[in-house]
């Protein structure tokens, strides 16, 4: 087998996060504003991983997969599950799969419309019943619920974004959270010219832009271990409540206007059966909340800390998975600054997206905030330095993390052109002490 330093690629750069496994690598310079994300693998019934994620040649956005019989140091070569069109402007994207106790393995994703405004879909779905080798059409549509968040004309879909596999909740049922965008013409705040000037920086950047209002909700499967044709999936939208999960904006003068920013729950079970989730947001920091009845509703949203009544854990608006280990503790990923530093711009900062570091979690009985954090650990950097063609210099973690044979792995892209590997080792972790 060559070595993974042998690997084609037509930029070295994808070595510089020092991956120890390569899923995926562009062999020729891909075009302007093409990338690979939302690397979500898991393991088969059959014991392979499979790796399901979005490329985007041409900004026709499509659903691949590749699966590896080694435990992620070789794949096969990416098939799609599904592409875009017919129609100008639908794309197919953010598939994530949910594999039933049947072996039956299903992939849900974006399907957007066309019309309407920007990330407007539905949700389709294919399903294999051969381990993952071959996907059978669902020739199902599943709209996401309507909300008094969503534009006023009802042809036009819900803007979310469903970013992470499911885990299973105290009763075994999987749940996925999800981002719900507010529709500019229900609800636009004043600086939504997208290219005025921004706090953090008087003159501001195209980057440095209202970002849209939004909140966090859950999509729950009610039956799917029962192996039923998509057509028959029972779905729970979560929480219960209109007015879902929301975190004020603490910036002028989007505060004073009451709006919202909370973004790609990750969520996790607790040992005593709660499900706590934490949420990227613009103020800086990652906010969290708990429900004790499985997502029908929520504690009110709070700044997370290290431990109760400890510093706030910084984040600009950066993706945030947290990840369940099998020996109980939990993994945070977060970029450890409040997106001014490392030469960030501030929260809103694009750029501020790296570094990469992690946090390892505990359980604490009888805390008000469940889960208490070690100090960060750096992981990887891109140390801007951009990649031709899109020169993108941050990291974005919308990534998964297995556990196969003692292995424990982060995939993830660097710089959304790199699919990677990286091995998360006891080794590695060892340091970070949590708070007792």
């Amino acid at each position: 087998m060559p070595s993974i330093k042998d690997q084609k690629c037509y930029s070295d750069e994808w070595t510089r996060t020092n991956p120890d496994l390569i899923l995926n690598l562009p062999t020729e310079p891909p075009e302007n504003r093409e990338y690979q994300d939302h690397v979500l693998v898991d393991v088969t019934p059959g014991g392979d991983l499979l790796a399901i994620w979005t490329v985007v040649p041409k900004m026709d956005y499509s659903v691949y997969f590749s699966r590896s019989k080694d435990n992620g140091k070789t794949w096969t070569k990416p098939e799609v599950i599904d592409g875009p069109g017919p129609k100008p402007g639908q794309v197919s994207q953010f598939g994530f799969p949910v594999i039933s106790k049947t072996g039956r393995i299903y992939c849900f994703y974006n399907k957007t419309t066309g019309f309407g405004t920007s990330g407007s879909g539905i949700i389709l779905c294919k399903y294999s019943d051969d381990d993952g080798y071959t996907w059978i059409d669902g020739e199902v549509e599943i709209h996401y619920r309507r909300t008094k968040f969503d534009h006023p004309d009802p042809s036009v879909e819900p803007a979310c974004i469903i970013w992470q596999k499911p885990i299973r909740d105290s009763k075994g049922r999987h749940i996925v959270g999800l981002t719900r965008t507010t529709s500019e013409f229900v609800k636009r705040p004043s600086d939504a010219s997208h290219m005025g000037g921004h706090p953090d920086r008087p003159g501001g950047r195209p980057w440095h832009r209202w970002l849209g209002e939004c909140r966090s909700e859950f999509l729950r499967f009610d039956n799917i271990d029962e192996g039923p044709h998509p057509k028959d999936v029972k779905i729970t939208w979560l929480p219960d409540s209109e007015d879902l999960i929301s975190v004020p904006v603490t910036f002028e003068p989007q505060a004073s206007e009451g709006m919202t920013f909370c973004q790609e729950p990750g969520i996790e079970l607790l040992p005593d059966g709660r499900l706590f989730t934490e949420m990227r947001t613009t103020n800086g920091d990652i906010w969290y909340t708990v429900s004790d009845d499985d997502g029908h509703s929520w504690r009110q949203t709070e700044v997370l800390r290290y431990k109760d009544n400890g510093d706030s854990i910084l984040n600009p608006i950066a993706p945030t998975p947290i990840y369940r280990m099998q020996d109980g503790r939990y993994l945070l990923f977060l970029q450890n600054h409040d997106g001014f530093g490392y030469d960030g711009w501030g929260p809103r900062d694009l750029n501020s997206r790296r570094p990469q570091f992690i946090s390892v979690g505990e359980y604490r009985e009888g805390a008000h905030q469940p889960i208490w954090f070690s100090e960060p650990l750096l992981l990887f950097d891109t140390d801007k330095v951009g990649v031709f063609p899109n020169w993108l210099i941050w990291l974005s973690m919308y990534s998964s993390l297995t556990e196969k044979d003692g292995q424990r792995t982060l995939w993830y892209t660097d710089r959304k052109l790199f699919a990677l590997g990286k091995h998360i080792t006891d080794e590695m972790l060892a340091p970070l002490k949590v708070p007792s």
